[in-house]
C-alpha cells in the first residue's frame, strides 16, 4: 500500500480502519490476481450443465497424437545445473538425440523448463521408436552397389551426342 492510504488508515477510528483495510485488500487482490478460468459447459435439454472435455489432438491422417518427440538442439553447458538435471530426467544426454515421452503434465512441465534447448513435435503412437530402432533406420543397407554400370551409361550419353 502506498503512504497516502496508510496515513488515511491511521487517522480513522479502529472499526472504520478495519473495514477500509479489508476493502483495500479486496481491491488489490482483485486487481493483481488473474481471473479464474470458467469451465466450458454446455446446456442440455434438461438444463443441466455438463463439462465438455477438449478433443485430443489428431494428425492429418486422423491418428491420435499421444507422444512428444523431443530432440535436444542446444547444449546445457554453462547453464544452471537444474537445466541439465531436467534434460537428464527427460532422457536427453547428448545433442541431436531424440526421445519419445507420452503426453502428460510432468513431461509438458519439463519441456517448458527447457523449451529454448529442445525441439518438440506431437506424434502418434505408431511413430514412437526406441533408440535401437532409430539407430537401425540410420544405418545404410548391407552390401554394395556397382556404380561402374552407371558410369558406363553416363559415358555413352556424353560421347554419343
Amino acid at each position: 500500500m502506498n503512504s497516502r492510504v496508510c496515513h488515511r488508515l491511521a487517522t480513522q477510528p479502529r472499526l472504520q480502519r478495519a473495514r477500509s483495510f479489508a476493502t483495500t485488500c479486496a481491491l488489490s487482490a482483485r486487481t493483481y490476481l488473474p481471473p479464474r478460468p470458467t469451465p466450458t459447459t454446455t446446456t442440455t435439454s434438461t438444463s443441466t450443465k455438463v463439462k465438455v472435455k477438449p478433443k485430443p489432438p489428431r494428425s492429418a491422417s486422423g491418428e491420435l497424437l499421444t507422444h512428444f518427440r523431443i530432440t535436444l538442439r542446444r547444449s546445457a553447458i554453462a547453464l544452471p545445473e537444474r537445466f541439465g538435471r531436467t534434460l537428464t530426467a527427460l532422457g536427453l544426454h547428448r545433442r541431436m538425440r531424440t526421445v519419445f515421452q507420452p503426453h502428460g503434465q510432468v513431461a509438458a512441465g519439463m519441456i517448458l523448463k527447457v523449451k529454448e534447448l529442445v525441439e518438440v513435435q506431437n506424434v502418434p503412437a505408431s511413430a514412437v521408436r526406441t533408440q535401437a530402432q532409430m539407430r537401425q533406420e540410420r544405418r545404410p543397407a548391407r552390401g554394395y552397389v556397382v556404380e561402374e554400370m552407371a558410369m558406363s551409361e553416363r559415358r555413352d550419353e556424353l560421347f554419343s551426342s
